[in-house]
């Protein structure tokens, strides 16, 4: 099964859960599919493939944020900006690790490397 083919079946099975669009298709996901990246969505990834992911982006994108409107203009140094960064990020990541892996177990939703395994076989 190409990945497009398997992108759509995956959202079939997250969208008959009930679960928002924007939960199992979060708007970084998306940039990443428009780009070529051949991703899972987040509720298919294991916990520290989401925790990593997560907490990657939201360090790097926040703590540059922050530097420029405001630990910069208030003397802060730049190893404890950094350090800021990499806390922050941590949380995130775990915070919506755990969320993703919750909602997958909630909805036994199956790991991307587990995912129409049979139709996978016949390729």
């Amino acid at each position: 099964m190409r990945f497009e083919q398997k992108l759509t079946a995956a959202f079939g099975l997250l969208a008959s859960t009930g679960m928002w669009r924007s939960n199992y298709a979060p708007p970084l996901h998306r940039l990443l599919w428009k780009l070529g990246a051949k991703t899972p969505p987040p509720h298919f990834q294991g916990f520290t493939a989401n925790f990593v992911s997560a907490g990657v982006w939201f360090g790097v994108v926040w703590g540059l944020s922050m530097w420029f409107t405001w630990w910069r203009s208030h003397g802060m140094s730049i190893e404890r900006a950094f350090t800021g960064s990499i806390f922050a990020g941590v949380l995130f990541g775990l915070g919506m690790a755990a969320y993703y892996r919750y909602g997958a177990r909630k909805h036994r939703i199956p790991l991307w490397r587990d995912f129409h395994r049979a139709d996978d076989a016949r390729i």
